[in-house]
């Protein structure tokens, strides 16, 4: 069965950054559109960032465009999440996502 692992997560001041890694396994990895979505406290689910199979073609969110970086290893089974320049509007728990299958989470907290 589909199984996602977020890892990565944890307090950073503003203007830090952190890699976030989703180890994917129980499906064609390398076909697969993957996502990163998040849930700040108290608010919904956003969509941040999602990449095509081969990794040729990435979206951003708007808040998100210009500090965080999708990116994957196909030969890993592993999707990442660069994020630079982090703002505490960041705060959420991030997901990796395919199809609307998730992961645990990984918590992430911006905060002076």
């Amino acid at each position: 069965q589909v199984q996602l692992v977020e890892s990565g997560g944890g307090l950073v001041q503003p203007g830090g950054s952190l890699r976030l890694s989703c180890a994917a396994s129980g499906f064609a990895f390398s076909e697969s559109f993957m996502s990163w979505i998040r849930r700040p406290p108290g608010k919904d689910l956003e969509w941040v960032s999602s990449i095509n199979g081969d990794g040729s073609r990435t979206m951003y969110a708007d808040s998100v465009k210009g500090r965080f970086t999708i990116s994957r290893d196909n030969a890993k089974n592993t999707l990442y999440l660069q994020m630079n320049s982090l703002k505490a509007e960041d705060t959420a728990v991030y997901y990796c996502d395919k199809s609307a299958t998730r992961g645990q989470g990984t918590q992430v907290t911006v905060s002076a």
